[in-house]
């Protein structure tokens, strides 16, 4: 018969979330990775084959942020 123990019940072995966050905050440094290498900017004149329907660019257009 397997025994599970009551809700209230703790055992040694368990982490409290405090421990658990300490462990995880002493252990960061491990974890840095380098930051992924940016794109490099692509030419306008090499952006070829893009459509966008007429409306689209209408809307865009009277975007102030874009167009006017």
């Amino acid at each position: 018969m397997t025994m599970y123990p009551a809700p209230g019940e703790r055992h040694e072995s368990e982490l409290s979330l405090a421990q658990l966050r300490g462990d995880s905050a002493r252990m960061v440094p491990h974890w840095v990775t380098p930051a992924p290498p940016s794109p490099a900017p692509v030419s306008p004149a090499l952006i070829h084959g893009v459509v966008v329907p007429a409306a689209s660019a209408r809307l865009i257009d009277a975007t102030a942020e874009y167009g006017g």
